[in-house]
């Protein structure tokens, strides 16, 4: 319970500044540059090197990458069918095919499920995700801007990014099964609890909301895409299909239930992909899937 009052206090408390004029919202960027550089890198070398490896841990793995890949066969092709703009084909892979993993789905994984059910956030996050938006992410904003996707700048942005390389050298600390010294590792769970004050507090500050925008339709269409067709899908092809009923599988269905990726939103906006559906894919779909959250939470309750 008191988690869940954290997460409420700090989105409000960035939405309440966020109206401040006073107050400056663009450090928002800031806050963000300490969480992914910082705060994530601690949790990954914190958790990962703790992670008994297994066949299973394939299913958290692989529902970021599924996720994007359904998002990306919809959309294209019903699209093209309805003659919608490769910008809003684009935005709508972006935004619809991301979950928010680690920014939001951190903190709501840790209070659903305590600290334990952060190791598999984290896998659904890092070599999910995380390497998703970085790679077949930036391809299709490329793509779909009528841009022509750079392969080399795409392997150095995975290759440089912090919370990628921390993600490479806490895996050889498992595959080696060397961990660091208690107090260095008191001292990255300190940090890694950081994640959920300032993760939250940024999303307070970017939450935007435009009632005079065209794009309801869309904004319908893709937060029924992200929050209810795209964990429905995982729910069935994990349970019923591969027959997984463990507390991990739990925890992804959860994770990919998540309001769209912060950082995918970005990316569309970057290359001009509909930025204001972007944003309000983000402003409208984080309050909603509170709701929605709440439902899949008492859905995987049953499995």
């Amino acid at each position: 319970m008191n988690n869940f009052i954290l997460i409420f206090f700090f989105l409000f408390l960035g939405l309440l500044l966020k109206n401040i004029k006073q107050f400056p919202t663009h450090i928002y960027k800031s806050i963000n540059k300490i969480v992914i550089y910082l705060c994530l890198p601690a949790i990954t070398l914190y958790h990962i090197p703790k992670i008994k490896w297994s066949n299973e841990l394939l299913f958290p793995i692989g529902a970021g990458w599924i996720s994007f890949l359904l998002a990306f066969v919809f959309f294209h092709f019903l699209g093209k069918r309805l003659g919608w703009s490769n910008k809003l084909i684009g935005c709508l892979i972006l935004t619809a095919g991301l979950s928010n993993s680690s920014f939001l789905g951190y903190p709501i994984v840790e209070a659903l499920f305590g600290k334990k059910g952060l190791e598999t956030a984290v896998l659904v996050d890092q070599p999910g995700t995380f390497v998703v938006v970085s790679t077949l992410g930036v391809f299709v904003a490329a793509f779909y801007s009528k841009g022509s996707p750079d392969a080399l700048s795409i392997f150095k942005k995975i290759i440089f990014f912090p919370p990628f390389i921390t993600f490479v050298v806490a895996c050889l600390m498992n595959v080696f099964e060397y961990d660091l010294e208690l107090n260095l590792q008191s001292l990255l769970l300190k940090l890694g609890s950081l994640v959920t004050p300032l993760a939250l507090f940024s999303v307070g500050l970017q939450l935007s909301f435009d009632r005079k925008s065209q794009h309801w339709q869309f904004l319908r269409l893709g937060l029924f895409f992200r929050l209810i067709v795209t964990p429905f899908i995982i729910l069935v092809l994990y349970v019923f299909v591969f027959n997984q009923h463990s507390e991990a599988i739990k925890i992804t269905i959860i994770e990919i239930a998540m309001a769209p990726m912060i950082t995918g939103a970005i990316l569309a906006s970057t290359y001009g992909l509909k930025p204001k559906l972007s944003s309000m894919m983000i402003g409208f779909g984080i309050p909603v899937s509170f709701v929605t959250l709440a439902i899949w939470y008492f859905v995987v309750s049953f499995i």
